[in-house]
């Protein structure tokens, strides 16, 4: 029998965060491992309880952005979901460049948040499917005239084998241990990646990736 998955949550609305914990207890296979209503609090779980996978709000008192920078700072293999009503794509890039490892709108269904969060504890990233849309189509409108494929091409070996592994999730610091590299190594080859896909950040970079990987699964 698996290991129930141990959540914190931290909202600081009291009954939405109920409905989440009684929602994934009569789902069964987790385990509430804390709750709190402020950055302060997301913190202070972290540390105190190391849930699996800690479930935050951007909107709360300290900011729940900042909350995900500052945990991850300290605690850099914790898993955070950000479980918010914020479409904002400068929200949606900053959460992913910070390192969440889920981006998951407050619509969603009881057994879709679930299987979201099993997924993740797995060691999956997961965005929205509206909010992945909505940002890949800014990436293919940013140079209509190249296509993706000839701004892939324009990477190196390395360039390439990095920013694949950014595009399944990856932070950089993980890229680096996974490829045996120093993490600033990492980042400079990510400036470069950058640079060459003339694009904003390393999400929208990722999507290209993904987008350009998805066309040769479907031609093959």
């Amino acid at each position: 029998m698996m290991d129930a998955i141990r959540i914190a949550i931290v909202d600081d609305h009291p009954l939405f965060r109920e409905g989440v914990t009684r929602s994934l207890s009569e789902i069964g296979g987790f385990e509430m491992a804390g709750e709190g209503a402020t950055a302060q609090d997301a913190e202070r779980i972290v540390s105190t309880m190391q849930p699996d996978i800690l479930l935050l709000d951007i909107s709360m008192p300290g900011g729940g952005l900042a909350a995900v920078t500052s945990i991850l700072a300290d605690h850099p293999a914790q898993k955070i979901v950000l479980l918010t009503v914020s479409e904002a794509n400068g929200d949606v890039t900053k959460a992913l460049n910070a390192g969440v490892r889920g981006y998951v709108l407050k619509g969603v269904g009881s057994r879709s948040l679930a299987d979201i969060l099993r997924n993740v504890a797995a060691g999956e990233s997961y965005l929205s499917p509206m909010l992945s849309a909505r940002l890949l189509s800014d990436v293919q409108s940013l140079q209509p005239a190249n296509g993706v494929a000839d701004r892939l091409r324009q990477l190196t070996g390395r360039q390439t084998e990095i920013l694949r592994l950014v595009a399944e999730g990856l932070s950089n610091k993980e890229v680096a241990l996974r490829l045996e590299l120093q993490e600033k190594t990492v980042k400079h080859h990510m400036t470069g990646v950058l640079s060459k896909l003339s694009v904003r950040n390393r999400t929208e970079a990722a999507l290209m990736m993904r987008e350009f990987r998805d066309r040769e699964t479907d031609r093959s």
